[in-house]
């Protein structure tokens, strides 16, 4: 079989234009996000309360996050979800700072290997699951904390 006819032509063909995220309120869930990463409003575009969409991105690499409002209530775990890595603090930092506004804590796994170098899960405040991993300074340094 060749690279053509299983679609690997090694080219792109599709990037992703931004991460959409299902709720209840798009304006307050964006607001709670851009909090947790600095993200920003678009230019000329700037969410409003009531707005059913609300897109918000990354003001140093564009990244794109949009809040939409859907009728239907979160049912069970996510099938996809973000995993977060602190660029100016330690996990656990990071991790209290989440809580002090508004995350909530769903499972601890800093210790699944003994060493400290697992994750921690939490909720943003409509309840979608993120993870939040160890910096890269906690990577290279080997630091557990």
């Amino acid at each position: 079989m060749n690279s053509s006819s299983t679609g690997q032509t090694g080219r792109m063909t599709s990037y992703v234009s931004h991460t959409s995220v299902d709720c209840t309120d798009a304006y307050a869930l964006s607001e709670w996000w851009k909090r947790v990463l600095g993200y920003v409003d678009l230019d000329g575009d700037p969410n409003e309360p009531g707005h059913e969409e609300c897109l918000i991105r990354s003001p140093e690499d564009g990244h794109q996050i949009l809040f939409i409002e859907v009728p239907d209530a979160k049912r069970g775990k996510n099938r996809m979800h973000f995993d977060l890595r602190p660029t100016d603090r330690t996990r656990d930092e990071e991790v209290e700072r989440m809580l002090s506004i508004g995350a909530a804590q769903l499972e601890d796994h800093r210790e699944i290997r003994g060493d400290g170098t697992g994750w921690v899960t939490l909720a943003d405040p409509e309840g979608n699951e993120f993870c939040v991993l160890r910096s890269d300074a906690e990577r290279t340094f080997g630091a557990t904390s």
